[in-house]
């Protein structure tokens, strides 16, 4: 009896060991597996490169937009310059040459005064418009030593522009003396214009205006004066039709 009972003591004594070990080893490799480990701490550090390279690609775009709004504007300016000829005369057509001009000459006085007031009428003949400037330089001499009339006022700065086939105006005065009796005066079988440039330093070519019909010679003074071109007789004749 008693060999029976020692031998199932110590078989129990044994079971309980091996309950006991076994329960040890499943503790240790579950703490084992919930440490992290280095791998993981690399990957997880990663995504803070984003940022940096999202700050990079906002500054190359920069520049191109800057460029886009550069060129623009150079283009406009280059292109705000072409309305203006040559000749400087602020308007998109050239200066009327001579040779493109037709000439006449009208009396303003009635029938048995003294021929004082004449209206100069150039004819565009070409189909082009073309511009006339400033006040026509007038001699009533022949050459050009002959002295030049003055302008009545300040001319009309604002260019004149003649349609093809248009007309434009300039009135002229040539003789104040009303003494009469004896005396000589000077005569003029002509009168000529010579045509003022758009820079206003330069001169173009002279046209000629014979004198209407059934005048050989006109009287002629000191007192003579011209008024700049304009685009109607009345413009042109109103303040010369004063004196």
């Amino acid at each position: 009896m008693n060999s029976k009972t020692v031998g199932a003591g110590s078989s129990r004594r044994g079971l309980r060991g091996a309950v006991l070990g076994a329960t040890m080893v499943a503790a240790l490799l579950t703490a084992t597996a919930c440490q992290p480990s280095g791998g993981d701490d690399k990957a997880a550090a990663s995504p803070t490169a984003a940022p940096s390279a999202g700050g990079s690609t906002s500054e190359s775009t920069e520049p191109s937009g800057d460029s886009g709004t550069g060129s623009s504007s150079t283009t406009g300016a280059g292109s705000g310059d072409s309305g203006e000829t040559g000749g400087g005369n602020g308007t998109a057509y050239a200066d009327c040459e001579v040779t493109g001009l037709n000439t006449a000459v009208e009396l303003q006085d009635g029938s048995g005064e003294t021929p004082r007031h004449f209206l100069l009428t150039v004819t565009n003949s070409t189909r082009t418009p073309c511009v006339l400037n400033d006040a026509p330089q007038v001699r009533l001499k022949a050459g050009n030593d002959a002295p030049i009339v003055d302008t009545l006022g300040e001319p009309d700065t604002e260019p004149v522009v003649v349609e093809g086939g248009g007309k434009a105006y300039a009135g002229l005065y040539v003789f104040g003396n009303d003494e009469g009796g004896e005396a000589e005066y000077d005569q003029s079988d002509r009168f000529t214009a010579t045509l003022v440039a758009g820079e206003g330093t330069e001169l173009g070519g002279t046209l000629i205006f014979d004198l209407p019909d059934g005048l050989d010679t006109v009287s002629v003074d000191d007192a003579a004066r011209v008024n700049g071109w304009a685009g109607t007789e009345g413009l042109a004749m109103r303040p010369i039709i004063q004196l």
